[in-house]
């Protein structure tokens, strides 16, 4: 019986010493969380930054107020449907390529008929008597009738002063005065994670704005136009936002929306603008003129990109740079020296990583000027002094 009873207390004692233990434990790691950390002794300088996490959210702005912003640049940017007439053969089979080459599209055995077709997209009010740009592939080609409804709601019948295809800009004018409008912006000042809000109409929803940050800035190569100087933005963009907005913290039009990354056919992260000091220059030109004078150096002057297997063959050491590989006998190019194999490392004093980069400096130099290429030809290195002409492609 005394063996008994002395079991029962030895298990209780123990039971009560756990519970201490546990209790203790907890009492801890709850004040540990309670207290604030005692100061730290002093140390050298670290070389990486112990800020705490807070502080570089709260520099960016999260929870920052765009509505004042939203609210003041929605007043500049409109809805436009274009109606297009697309004349197909009728064929019973269809767009097939063996029919098309045997007979000539069918155009003799069954006749052709017009098709109609409906585009949707946005465009940004620049000027307060009517002026509105917007993307070359939202009016398209064959265009018969263009409804741009403005942010009042109210419709307007627009006409196209221009249109650039190398650029995918497109001028408009409707006959309405006293527009709000969108200021330019410098976009050469934009920074990579600076706050943008993409304004337009995507699925027809109009007047809807998305924000997001600058993601990169001077994109090329993405086969979306021919000159290509994009900016990169995670700002929501969908069909219907091409040329849309693009409008920084100040409410100020920093780009031209234009196009999307997408395998779904919608959101995914990825939107490219065109940087507003280029449209800038494109609606000027077209407001002048009806149409864009950009420079060339003559000619059908077909450049590539540089690739290592194609550097090896042509015996220099960089895969910088612009390689001829065909050209017109009547070009100022040739007439100066340049021939197809040259690799053109150098525009004046600027280096050429890419085509691209060279399509755009030779695009943007001043017409009757005269511009050194510095060519790479065999292992040798050669300046050839070349003149800037006239190439005019935009069209009324």
């Amino acid at each position: 019986m005394i063996r008994k009873t002395l079991l029962t207390f030895a298990l209780v004692f123990a039971g009560f010493v756990a519970g201490l233990v546990v209790t203790g434990r907890m009492r801890t790691a709850s004040d540990s969380i309670a207290e604030p950390a005692p100061a730290p002794a002093p140390q050298a300088p670290a070389s990486r930054s112990t800020a705490p996490l807070t502080a570089p959210l709260a520099a960016v702005g999260v929870g920052a107020d765009f509505t004042r912003i939203a609210g003041q640049a929605v007043k500049g940017v409109a809805n436009i449907s274009s109606l297009q007439v697309v004349r197909r053969q009728n064929t019973p089979f269809g767009d097939d390529p063996l029919f098309n080459y045997l007979f000539g599209g069918g155009q003799d055995l069954f006749g052709a008929r017009d098709r109609r077709s409906l585009s949707l997209g946005s465009g940004v009010i620049v000027s307060g008597d009517g002026y509105i740009v917007t993307n070359k592939h939202v009016v398209g080609d064959n265009m018969q009738t263009i409804t741009v409804t403005l942010p009042d709601k109210h419709e307007a019948k627009g006409r196209v002063i221009g249109i650039d295809p190398a650029t995918d800009i497109a001028l408009l004018k409707v006959d309405t005065k006293g527009l709000a409008t969108v200021p330019w912006a410098d976009s050469s000042k934009l920074q990579v994670g600076e706050w943008v809000l993409a304004i337009g109409s995507p699925f027809q929803l109009s007047q809807t704005v998305t924000a997001g940050i600058v993601s990169a800035t001077g994109r090329a190569n993405l086969g979306f136009s021919e000159y290509e100087d994009f900016i990169q933005t995670d700002a929501a963009i969908n069909p219907g936002n091409s040329g849309g907005a693009l409008i920084n913290m100040r409410g100020e039009l920093v780009g031209i929306n234009t196009g999307i990354f997408s395998q779904s056919g919608g959101y995914q992260g990825i939107g490219f603008a065109i940087p507003s000091n280029l449209a800038r220059h494109m609606v000027d030109d077209l407001m002048k003129y009806g149409e864009v004078h950009r420079g060339t150096i003559g000619g059908i002057v077909t450049i590539d990109r540089l690739t290592p297997q194609t550097a090896e063959e042509l015996g220099v050491n960089t895969t910088s740079g612009a390689v001829v590989t065909r050209m017109q006998r009547a070009s100022a190019a040739y007439d100066v020296g340049i021939r197809p194999g040259d690799v053109i490392v150098r525009f004046n004093s600027t280096p050429i990583e890419d085509p691209s980069q060279l399509y755009r400096l030779v695009a943007d130099a001043r017409i009757g000027s005269e511009a050194i290429l510095h060519v790479l030809r065999s292992g040798r290195t050669m300046d050839f002094k070349v003149p800037i002409v006239s190439d005019s492609r935009g069209r009324r």
